[in-house]
Formats: C-alpha cells, sequence, structure tokens
C-alpha cells in the first residue's frame, strides 16, 4: 500500500471517527438536559441524527471494507478461482454503472433539498444530504478500482469477497 493511500485511509478513517464522537457527544448532551437537568434542547436531537447519516454514510462508502460487508455467497464461494474473478468483475461492473447513471440524478435532488433546512439548526438540507453523494461517488470509485484489480495479472488476491 502506496504512503499516499494509508495517509488518505487515514483521514477517512479519522473524519468517520469525529463523525460518530459529535454524534455521540451530542446524544449525551441530550441524555443528560432532557433527565438530569429536566430541560430538554433540541438541537441535540437534530445534530445527533445528522452526524449519524454522516458518519453511515461517509464510513460505507469510504472506510468499510469489501469483507466488512454482509454478503449472502453461497454460490460465490463455490465457484472455482476463474469463476469468482468472473462473479466478482460482474458484480463489481453493474454496481460501478448503476451508482454511476444515479449520481447525478441523486445529486440534482441534494441540490434541490437545498431550499429548505433542519428546524431548530437551519442547516440546509442539502448540507445534510451531501453524505449520499459522498457514498455513492466513493462506491463508483470503489468499483472502478476492484475492477482494475481483477484485470491484473495478479487478480487472485483480491476475489476474496464479490
Amino acid at each position: 500500500m502506496s504512503k499516499l493511500f494509508k495517509s488518505l485511509k487515514f483521514g477517512a478513517e479519522l473524519i468517520g471517527t469525529v463523525w460518530f464522537l459529535v454524534m455521540f457527544g451530542a446524544f449525551l448532551t441530550q441524555v443528560f438536559t432532557r433527565y438530569v437537568l429536566n430541560n430538554p434542547l433540541g438541537w441535540t436531537s437534530e445534530l445527533s441524527l445528522i452526524a449519524f447519516i454522516w458518519f453511515a454514510f461517509w464510513s460505507a462508502g469510504l472506510v468499510a471494507r469489501n469483507s466488512d460487508q454482509v454478503r449472502f455467497d453461497i454460490v460465490y464461494r463455490s465457484l472455482p478461482p476463474k469463476g469468482r474473478r468472473v462473479a466478482a468483475a460482474v458484480a463489481a461492473t453493474v454496481m460501478t454503472i448503476l451508482y454511476a447513471i444515479a449520481l447525478p440524478a441523486n445529486a440534482d435532488y441534494v441540490a434541490f433539498m437545498g431550499s429548505d433546512s433542519t428546524w431548530v439548526l437551519e442547516i440546509p438540507f442539502n448540507y445534510v444530504f451531501a453524505a449520499f453523494l459522498v457514498f455513492m461517488a466513493a462506491v463508483v470509485v470503489r468499483g472502478v478500482w476492484r475492477l482494475r484489480q481483477l484485470l491484473r495479472r495478479d487478480w487472485s488476491r483480491s476475489i476474496e469477497t464479490p
């Protein structure tokens, strides 16, 4: 793994960790103010939800490895190595194409969502749901990367998970 790739991976993990900490901190603040001070704050639940959205899509797109994903791969595991290569390439191609086709329409919709904002913090919804666009773009890039790996001579290292 190159030094640049390791740095990018660490940065993505760090940002995912920050989103989780923001979510958890807002949640704890909400619990404390609601049940200890008996004076709930409206912004805590909203921030917790926004941080959860960003944490989930950021981590799924940029941090989670293929082997971390839940899969039903009974047929895939029963194939010989060359069959696994073909199945993995087909799966990567289909997913990459579908996400790439859907990305512009989703970007338009997220941009449209900017006409409204959250109720308490007044954050435009396009900022909130831009996390989904990050996720979709990451899936496309990872799909292209996976196809590149599967087309190399040492492809057998990259066929363990579809």
